[in-house]
């Protein structure tokens, strides 16, 4: 037992019902029931309004907040203690009353490229369909192949693959981190580098929430609390704070730490991708959020307003 904290007697987890949510709250489960053998831990699905609304974009119905209302709903009224998101669903202004206890580390923050036929993204002919459901993805991607036909895909991860298996699409672009935690490593073709598609803010990485009056929590999470990981999506998140970021805005921040510096890559663009304007931000870690601040500043300074305006 970790001596240093008197963890409650029990925790209950809330979590989305989808495989890859359940995986999330099964592993953090799994490292707090490690940590604390004694508490009983035990995880409540739910079904987010994200998940009912399948045939609209996210960015049509309001975003990806709407994977997280209802589990701060059991959160709020006591059904559970914490909520575990994949950080990249996490709104950029948590509801007054919530907080972000950890961030944990990340796990492989890449898109992948899914295909039946195809070995990378360079190989699809002109008008091959490829499926994604984010803005930021089709963005970079009419921007780098304005031959191909980009269509969205919405559903959890084993439905997206149904479809490109079903002939839907000839490819279907997925978080890596995803497929990975799924055990559906054999499914991606190619890894795709940062420099090609810059991943959303928070891409895998996992974030702990908890109301705010229950600061116990902090002391709890600690161990899982990844201190490189949190100081990386705060980077990305303040960018993202900065231009209003959404569903709504096809924008991607992605930061790494090497050598005690912190360099942070950013880029907002047009939905149809013909306008991208790409910054790049470092400093040391600790400056993690002023670092993402001036990135978006210098985006604003060239241009990124217009394109937010437009949209």
């Amino acid at each position: 037992m970790n001596q240093a904290v008197s963890p409650p007697a029990n925790i209950v987890i809330a979590s989305r019902e989808s495989a890859l949510a359940m995986w999330q709250a099964q592993f953090i489960s799994g490292r707090l029931a490690l940590l604390y053998p004694q508490t009983a831990i035990s995880i409540m699905g739910m079904t987010t309004q994200g998940d009912q609304i399948l045939d609209k974009p996210l960015a049509k119905i309001g975003g990806k907040g709407l994977f997280i209302k209802e589990l701060e709903q059991a959160l709020e009224d006591g059904r559970s203690d914490i909520a575990v998101h994949s950080m990249k669903d996490v709104p950029m202004a948590l509801p007054d009353g919530f907080m972000l206890a950890a961030i944990t580390e990340r796990e492989d923050p890449r898109d992948a490229f899914v295909s039946n036929q195809y070995k990378q993204l360079s190989e699809l002919p002109e008008g091959a369909i490829v499926g994604t459901s984010s803005l930021r993805r089709e963005s970079q991607l009419r921007n780098r192949f304005p031959h191909l036909e980009i269509r969205p895909l919405r559903g959890n991860v084993q439905t997206r693959l149904r479809k490109l298996d079903e002939g839907q699409f000839d490819a279907i672009i997925l978080a890596a981190a995803g497929l990975k935690r799924l055990g559906l490593s054999d499914r991606i073709a190619a890894l795709i580098d940062p420099s090609d598609s810059l991943p959303a803010v928070g891409q895998g990485s996992l974030g702990i929430e908890c109301r705010q009056d229950r600061r116990e929590f902090l002391d709890v999470l600690r161990p899982l609390y990844h201190k490189d990981t949190a100081q990386c999506v705060l980077a990305e998140r303040a960018v993202s704070a900065v231009l209003g970021g959404s569903c709504q805005v096809p924008l991607g921040a992605y930061a790494e730490i090497s050598g005690g510096r912190l360099w942070l890559r950013a880029f907002v663009a047009s939905p149809d991708g013909r306008e991208m304007i790409r910054t790049e931000e470092e400093g040391v870690p600790d400056d993690c959020e002023q670092i993402g601040k001036r990135a978006a500043q210098k985006l604003l300074d060239a241009g990124a307003g217009k394109i937010l305006a437009a949209l």
